[in-house]
């Protein structure tokens, strides 16, 4: 990615933590050789890694609850200025400036992260600093990572595999060098992937400490909760990082993208049965203490991404404070999560939306019970992905994976009528769960589904409208 080498360097002096090495020679080829001489070295380049993704440009904000869900007609948008891109965006307007900077800059923040966690990959098997229980934790990580970042690219920038597999798609970077790297095309980039997983799911299986019996997952006070009980801080909060199991989701995540429903299911089950994330008590969910209260669902993330914004900046940002910018109408709300039938019960839109004439998503305010944090898998994304990808060999098993979901959730088991329908119901479901997470314009766009809008007109599934536009800079170096 030659056009964006000079970034690299002042990114990882950024992010990183360690100051010492800094103050000493700042030039980056002796920083970089004093950086991975030690574990800890190691430990803060991966964690600059970690907290880059997770500022508000990437997933602590924008990839999680901003542009992908405005993409997917989520959401009202208020005429504030600050928001126009948005606008744009909804409109599908690709060629409005202010929307070609934002998506640009998630662009660039995604490659030079993953140019630092290939820095980092350069570097892990060049000596003996780590132990053999340190190696397979930084190494598995980092691969995941680069996996994982690709593949939110991909989803992005490029056709789907349904419609475009052969289709040019983007550039997979697997080294730190000034070569510019040439564009992949989508089942290509999507092979590399996997292998990046696959290798990083090996890799943690023999370390991950998440893998032990004795690793119980809770609220911070919980005395039963087994979270932050090592003595080492960088073993602590596993679900905060590309863990063993948040892997075999997102190796669940791909093969259902290219199809592979059999590889999805066993990665999804190996999760689920693992029964490592219990789902959230209702008496939790809809508690009236905001200390006692979870709206985040917190047990069940498989992965997440610590916020660094505050939680009433979060409130501003859709529309519950003085800036108003993303929301619901209530006949959207009502609609979209059946008020009048099934969803009378749900306990999803009375715990998530402030209710009125417009609806404000709470699901990121009243954080004090666990850390304000931005889901990057939940454990009922896998109970879908299990569902869709079991159906045809056993459809009362796929309705039973989605009625888990509907059960904890408050709400009547399914009727399904016809194979369609099963589909129809399941793409429901995953937008009333995953509100403010990014989540569902990936699948509109996977399974080449129109996207409904505010009004109830349907989009049609394009790639006009489902494929950004790449930087005009990569195509010039190479891009479609």
């Amino acid at each position: 990615m030659q056009r964006f080498i000079i970034y690299l360097v002042p990114l990882i002096l950024l992010v990183s933590s360690c100051k010492k090495w800094l103050d000493v020679k700042p030039e980056s080829q002796v920083a970089s050789e004093q950086l991975f001489t030690t574990y800890q070295g190691f430990e803060e380049a991966l964690n600059g890694i970690y907290t880059r993704c997770s500022q508000s440009d990437l997933y602590g904000t924008e990839l999680t609850m901003g542009l992908p869900d405005v993409l997917a007609l989520d959401w009202l948008i208020s005429p504030n200025a600050d928001y126009l891109n948005y606008l744009q965006a909804s409109l599908y307007n690709y060629q409005d400036q202010s929307f070609i900077t934002k998506k640009d800059a998630i662009w660039q923040g995604l490659y030079n992260a993953i140019a630092n966690d290939n820095l980092l990959l350069q570097n892990v098997d060049s000596g003996k600093v780590l132990s053999a229980v340190e190696y397979p934790l930084i190494k598995g990580e980092a691969l995941a990572l680069r996996a994982y970042m690709h593949f939110d690219i991909l989803r992005l920038f490029a056709p789907s595999f349904l419609t475009g597999s052969g289709t040019k798609a983007i550039p997979y970077v697997t080294s730190f060098s000034n070569k510019v790297t040439p564009t992949s095309s989508v089942a290509d980039v999507i092979r590399l992937i996997l292998k990046d997983l696959n290798d990083a799911r090996a890799l943690l299986r023999q370390t991950d400490p998440i893998l032990s019996p004795g690793y119980v997952v809770g609220y911070p006070a919980d005395a039963a909760a087994k979270e932050t009980s090592s003595d080492t801080l960088f073993l602590q909060n596993r679900r905060q990082r590309l863990n063993y199991y948040a892997v075999c989701g997102e190796l669940a995540r791909v093969y259902l993208y290219m199809n592979d429903k059999a590889n999805a299911l066993s990665n999804a089950l190996e999760v689920i049965n693992s029964r490592k994330f219990p789902w959230t008590k209702q008496s939790d969910f809809i508690n009236a203490d905001p200390t006692l209260k979870d709206r985040i669902l917190y047990n069940e993330l498989v992965f997440d991404w610590p916020i660094p914004t505050s939680a009433n900046t979060l409130a501003n940002y859709f529309g519950s404070g003085s800036n108003g910018s993303l929301y619901l109408s209530a006949d959207m709300g009502s609609s979209i999560y059946e008020t009048s039938g099934v969803g009378a019960t749900d306990l999803r839109f009375q715990q998530w939306f402030k209710p009125g004439t417009n609806l404000y998503l709470m699901k990121y305010v009243d954080t004090t019970r666990h850390p304000l944090v931005a889901p990057a898998m939940r454990l009922s994304e896998l109970y879908y992905i299990a569902a869709e990808s079991s159906y045809d060999s056993d459809p009362l098993k796929a309705v039973s994976y989605v009625d888990t979901v509907r059960s904890v959730r408050g709400i009547d088991p399914l009727q399904v009528s016809s194979p369609d329908d099963f589909m129809t119901q399941l793409v429901k479901e995953a937008r009333k769960e995953f509100y403010g997470e990014g989540q569902i314009f990936y699948m509109y766009k996977r399974l080449n589904r129109g996207i409904v809008g505010p009004t109830g007109i349907v989009n049609a599934p394009t790639d006009k409208n489902f494929v950004l536009p790449l930087p005009l800079n990569e195509i010039e170096f190479g891009g479609r």
